[in-house]
């Protein structure tokens, strides 16, 4: 049994290790890279409407946050791909991928914005006090002192929800968009071996978030000592 099952996985990756790797891994990182891009991009301007004087600004990006944060991702990819197109007619138009993209990035922002403004307010007050004194505007003072000192706060946590976003892009793999777990499906589907393509698979997976999350670790420690 253990000397087939091996045999197996060997014949796996000979025949499909251009699925494995050059549509799984490649498009899991792509997805992954374009969801913390997109969702940094979206999760700062989540994190200063939050910090908005403008009341009715603050409450709507803070129930987003929210709801985001509280709802599970697969449900969020089947609004993002069955219910929003039936309420905004123009969105039907566009491919599943587009759809499962949007969602990644509107469900790492909101986690992002929660980073950021952690990072703002580990930043000494002190600081923010001192740049006003001296006659700097609010909207200066943030961009020039405040998230400067952020951004070594910030980045850490940011390598970890890159990581957190290649292990959920498996639910992707439900509209069939090419990441890992799409690789799974096409490899089963083909030679009915579960066990031995779900193997494969989860050793990509360790392999991507192991290295990354060293990585990680020997960028955070050089920033300290920087």
């Amino acid at each position: 049994m253990g000397s087939t099952f091996f045999s197996n996985i060997i014949k796996l990756i000979s025949r499909y290790g251009h699925v494995f790797l050059l549509e799984g891994v490649v498009y899991t990182l792509l997805l992954s890279l374009i969801a913390v891009a997109g969702g940094s991009v979206l999760g700062s301007l989540f994190a200063l409407a939050k910090r908005s004087k403008f009341i009715p600004l603050r409450a709507v990006v803070s129930a987003i946050v929210e709801i985001v944060r509280g709802t599970p991702m697969l449900l969020q990819l089947y609004a993002g791909v069955f219910i929003f197109p039936q309420i905004v007619p123009a969105l039907k138009e566009l491919p599943d991928i587009v759809s499962v993209i949007i969602v990644l990035i509107i469900n790492s922002g909101a986690y992002v914005s929660e980073v950021i403004r952690s990072g703002i307010q580990a930043v000494d007050i002190g600081q923010t006090e001192a740049a006003r004194s001296l006659g700097l505007s609010a909207r200066t003072t943030m961009m020039s002192v405040v998230l400067p000192q952020a951004v070594k706060n910030i980045l850490p946590a940011l390598g970890n929800e890159f990581i957190t976003v290649i292990k959920e892009t498996s639910l992707a793999s439900t509209f069939y968009v090419g990441e890992l777990m799409t690789s799974y499906l096409k490899v089963k589907g083909n030679t009915f071996l579960t066990l031995e393509t779900l193997t494969i698979v989860g050793v990509l997976y360790f392999v991507l978030t192991f290295t990354l999350s060293k990585l990680l670790q020997a960028a955070e420690r050089k920033m300290k000592h920087a």
